[in-house]
């Protein structure tokens, strides 16, 4: 039985890795808010980049690209800067009118200072999640837990629905792609953050990964919280223990792109 099953994870390992190869591409970006954050050569600029196109990353595909294009034309050519230099009240002024769905501009002033308060107390967005590691703890959910809490130190409306807490049992999807983006380094995530700890990184399930977990059998959940997506985590660490997330970008593009077959890599995936 053991064989069994270590033949069988071998074979899924490499039907993953083929389409991994496949679709793990820069070209396959777009659709994708991460086409935001590449647009910055800088890693400064990049990570408050990932946090605003990250927690605006809910709707359809139109009206994210178009809600992050409007917050990065009002920051200007240097998001750090921007954020350092103009005083709270000019940036409360910068984003009047703003709206993203149920996401207003006061909210999304708010996050912007708490923000640049943890990077003045910590240089940088990065050190400021990487000071909420402690050792031994399996996965990064709790430093995400301590970094929500830094972001969320702010004054003004608390649009909590943007900074969810891990503890709260949500999935924290968005929050999760920003450290999949920011941890990660290869053709399609940029890294920066926390070297070494691609091992503890959990999947950002979101309706495309669920759906597509649930059809592989890698979860039974019925809803896709934070259970479901550490599930899901584990089942994929089996297979790459060292980078367990290392897939997510390609599995989404089957259920984002219209042009791929999703039920042709399943079929596939249940015959292994």
């Amino acid at each position: 039985m053991t064989e069994r099953r270590g033949a069988r994870h071998r074979r899924q390992a490499a039907l993953l890795e083929r389409l991994y190869e496949r679709l793990n591409r820069p070209q396959m970006i777009a659709p994708d808010p991460l086409e935001q954050v590449l647009k910055f050569p800088e890693q400064a600029d990049r990570e408050i980049v990932g946090l605003m196109s990250a927690v605006l990353a809910y709707g359809n595909v139109t009206t994210i690209k178009a809600s992050a294009e409007s917050v990065l034309g009002r920051m200007g050519a240097s998001p750090r800067e921007y954020l350092l230099e103009r005083d709270a009240e000019a940036i409360r002024g910068d984003f009047n009118g703003f709206r993203h769905r149920v996401t207003g501009g006061e909210e999304l002033a708010a996050l912007l200072l708490g923000a640049r308060k943890a990077i003045r107390e910590a240089g940088s967005l990065g050190a400021a999640f990487e000071e909420g590691i402690e050792a031994g703890e399996d996965t990064l959910l709790p430093a995400l837990e301590r970094f929500v809490m830094r972001l969320r130190a702010f004054h003004g409306p608390a649009p909590w629905h943007l900074l969810p807490a891990p503890s709260s049992g949500s999935a924290c999807k968005r929050l999760n792609m920003l450290l999949r983006w920011m941890v990660r380094r290869d053709a399609v995530d940029p890294g920066g953050w926390a070297a070494g700890m691609e091992s503890k990184l959990v999947i950002p399930l979101d309706t495309h990964m669920f759906r597509l977990a649930r059809a592989m059998g890698l979860t039974t959940r019925k809803t896709a919280d934070l259970r479901a997506a550490v599930e899901v985590t584990e089942r994929f660490r089996v297979l790459r223990p060292e980078d367990p997330v290392r897939y997510d970008f390609a599995l989404t593009r089957l259920g984002i792109r219209g042009d791929l077959r999703p039920e042709q890599f399943i079929s596939e995936w249940r015959a292994c």
